[in-house]
């Protein structure tokens, strides 16, 4: 799904007065970079050409690697501008409420700038994100099922606290913070005619839009959300932010649920279109990275990827920038993205097998699946099913093949020993 935010061209121009109604200008952004210039905090991310991408969408394409940051994303740029600030003019505790990337992002700020923070997040984060957070020196309260609810024990914190509150995108430190990566991708590659990016609470684009189209007003800037957590073009439609009660989707990262009427205003003035992605190809696009980049990215960061490749988006012939925003996948959700992709490619396989229930013939057809080349991984008896006779039995195998052909090529060599076999991959 796709849209074009509306009295988008009003607004663009090289620091016109349009801008200056904006929450935040060009030149907040440039103070932020200032304040970012230290190496030890932020570092400047390489940018590396995709031949393999570019020839699957006849583009040339060229990865922002921002997953390589420290903390493995680009959150610190906007909690570090905003800690540094507040700690000059005299905190020293902070609260946030993330569900992993901008926890770490505020623990590392927070640490560099000799101050105090407490990050709440969902009993659900990966653990690999709640470890990260811990060792940059925060401390963690893990409470809440899901972001909201995480979010609101967070805000009650800070109201019987003296710490200041960290929001991981409405906030205008953060989003100048954060378009500072707008200014280094720009000098990363001027003659980009598309960059994409992940929107989760809108943060993150609104500060790359600002910065972006200020510096090149004609680069076309695509926001892409994952599909279970959709919320921009329902928000544009209605011209307020809509919030979700339940948000579902593999790529955490940008699961916020909601933008804010800041980032809201951001996104209609400076970005060209906005498209969804499915959970689906946000793991074909991690798996891709993985195959053809050699690197490993979130869900949030392998959206943008996701989005270049889908049918909503037409880069022919351009030059375009995908945002690789973050890189903390932890083993749990790789092993889920790999078993996902790996179904979707007809790769894992679940054959279903009729059989008289008697001795040998789990080893029968374990041999002829053998004599395909193809691996057992698992296989289970089942016998309490109401359509079996008694004395039959099925035995489900969950096999690895090399694809579709393959495993058409098992199935046949199943049949063909008198086993009635059906692919049950896909079935409930």
């Amino acid at each position: 799904m796709t849209s074009a935010p509306p009295g988008t061209d009003g607004n663009r121009s090289n620091g016109n007065n349009a801008e200056k109604t904006l929450p935040i200008t060009y030149s907040d952004i440039e103070q932020a970079r200032e304040r970012l210039n230290d190496e030890t905090v932020v570092k400047s991310t390489p940018v590396e050409i995709s031949t393999s991408l570019g020839d699957l969408v006849d583009a040339e394409v060229y990865l922002k690697m921002e997953h390589l940051q420290w903390t493995g994303s680009f959150k610190t740029r906007g909690a570090y501008n905003k800690i540094s600030q507040a700690v000059r003019a005299g905190a020293n505790r902070f609260i946030a409420a993330s569900a992993g990337n901008h926890a770490q992002g505020v623990a590392l700020a927070a640490t560099k700038c000799d101050a105090n923070a407490t990050i709440y997040m969902p009993e659900s984060a990966p653990q690999a994100k709640v470890d990260a957070t811990r060792s940059y020196g925060a401390t963690v309260e893990l409470i809440g099922t899901d972001f909201q609810e995480t979010m609101a024990h967070a805000k009650e914190a800070v109201e019987e606290s003296d710490a200041k509150f960290v929001h991981a995108y409405d906030d205008l430190d953060i989003i100048a913070g954060q378009g500072t990566l707008g200014i280094e991708m720009y000098h990363n590659k001027p003659d980009a005619d598309t960059i994409i990016v992940p929107i989760g609470g809108g943060g993150l684009i609104s500060g790359v839009s600002t910065a972006i189209k200020h510096l090149s007003p004609s680069t076309r800037i695509i926001g892409v959300q994952a599909t279970g957590a959709e919320t921009v073009h329902e928000s544009l439609d209605k011209g307020i932010p809509v919030t979700l009660d339940e948000v579902n989707t593999i790529a955490d990262g940008i699961a916020t649920g909601g933008i804010s009427a800041r980032t809201l205003q951001l996104i209609e003035a400076n970005v060209d279109e906005v498209v969804t992605v499915s959970d689906t190809e946000i793991a074909r696009a991690i798996l891709l990275l993985m195959k053809r980049a050699k690197q490993v990215v979130e869900g949030a960061g392998a959206a943008s990827v996701a989005a270049l490749l889908s049918s909503d988006v037409d880069v022919r012939g351009e030059t375009v920038m995908p945002l690789l925003c973050g890189g903390n996948l932890d083993m749990t959700g790789l092993q889920t993205v790999l078993v996902h992709a790996l179904t979707q490619r007809s790769q894992r396989i679940r054959l279903r097998v009729r059989i008289d229930d008697r001795p040998g013939k789990m080893a029968d057809i374990s041999g002829i699946i053998a004599d395909q080349r193809a691996n057992i991984h698992n296989v289970r008896h089942d016998r309490s099913v109401a359509n079996l006779a008694v004395g039959e039995a099925y035995l489900v195998f969950t096999v690895e093949a090399s694809g579709a052909e393959h495993t058409a090529t098992i199935v046949d060599a199943i049949e063909s020993a008198g086993y009635p076999v059906q692919d049950v991959t896909r079935s409930a």
